[in-house]
């Protein structure tokens, strides 16, 4: 007896997106640990998930191989396009280690902030309140980097104003000889930022999904708001906005290259983002799940040991 078995007729009937296999989803859920890594015909030939043995080692190998992406795009003279996010966060601290550490300036670089909480309109949070997301990046990235960080000017915001001008933006910045490194969590609901897996029903080609480069005041999952009451506002699901901003497929999947990372374990053997990991690596490209297209362009997914399971049954 399971969800599959029990699912007619009870409150989650309907509840999940209609383009999702379940089947499906749970045959990726169901290999041993050590399987995790094992190529898979769809994935890009430079694509590669890096297990981490716990999160402080997470925190250190993905903040090492952001730092790397800057120094090299220092090496070679060339401007550096980055989309990031705010979470996973631990990362951002060994970013800066490692650039004070070998004197990398990031006059360079310029950031792209995925996402943003809104309102349906599209209004984000004022850059002060604790909770949004530019709060976090200058307190978590830019102000520790000291004179070192990324020039004001470099900086962009998935506000109102800002977000319908990155394309334009990104655009130029490729062309001017730019490398474009999108750097991503996955969400419980297979997002990448917060382009959630039902938008799919709104487009009637996978062709048309991937050309949308962002969406203002997109409708989030009740699963994405729960997920966020959890990690971010420690349970008080009262404070967790209902929309956000967001890029879309138009834009992480120009990428270059990708930086991701799976760091959602909660202690005592409880985590929240092992289905997602494997979900990701396993399930196929499809709009539906929209993480399930990160593993065909090059880079690599850093995921934290436990996340690979097994995925079974364990009373807490």
């Amino acid at each position: 007896m399971d969800f599959l078995d029990t699912l007619k007729g009870s409150m989650m009937e309907g509840f999940l997106p209609s383009g999702w296999n379940l089947k499906r989803i749970d045959q990726c859920c169901s290999y041993a640990p050590a399987d995790v890594t094992n190529r898979q015909d769809f994935w890009n030939r430079d694509f590669m998930p890096v297990e981490c043995e716990n999160v402080h080692d997470f925190n250190m190998m993905m903040g090492h191989e952001m730092a790397l992406e800057i120094q090299k795009a220092k090496d070679e003279a060339r401007k550096l396009a980055l989309i990031l996010p705010v979470g996973p966060m631990g990362m951002y601290r060994w970013v800066v280690y490692f650039l004070q550490q070998w004197n990398t300036d990031c006059r360079h670089v310029f950031c792209f902030n995925m996402d943003e909480w809104s309102d349906g309109e599209g209004n984000t949070l004022k850059p002060d309140n604790p909770a949004a997301f530019q709060y976090a990046m200058q307190d978590a990235f830019y102000n520790p980097l000291g004179d070192l960080t990324v020039p004001e000017g470099h900086r962009y915001f998935a506000t109102k104003t800002n977000l319908p001008a990155y394309p334009e933006k990104i655009a130029r910045l490729k062309a001017d000889g730019a490398k474009l490194i999108t750097v991503f969590g996955i969400g419980r609901m297979f997002h990448i930022a917060f382009w959630e897996p039902h938008f799919a029903a709104e487009f009637s080609s996978e062709d048309d999904w991937k050309s949308q480069p962002y969406r203002l005041g997109a409708k989030l999952h009740p699963l994405t708001i729960e997920q966020n009451a959890i990690t971010s506002f420690k349970s008080r699901t009262t404070l967790v906005p209902c929309r956000a901003n967001t890029i879309g497929p138009g834009l992480f999947l120009q990428s270059d290259r990708i930086i991701g990372g799976c760091d959602g374990t909660l202690g005592r053997g409880m985590q929240w983002q092992g289905m997602s990991l494997w979900v990701t690596l396993r399930y196929r490209p499809d709009m539906w799940v929209p993480s399930s297209f990160m593993p065909t362009l090059p880079g690599k997914l850093f995921f934290i040991k436990e996340l690979a399971g097994p995925l079974e049954a364990e009373c807490n």
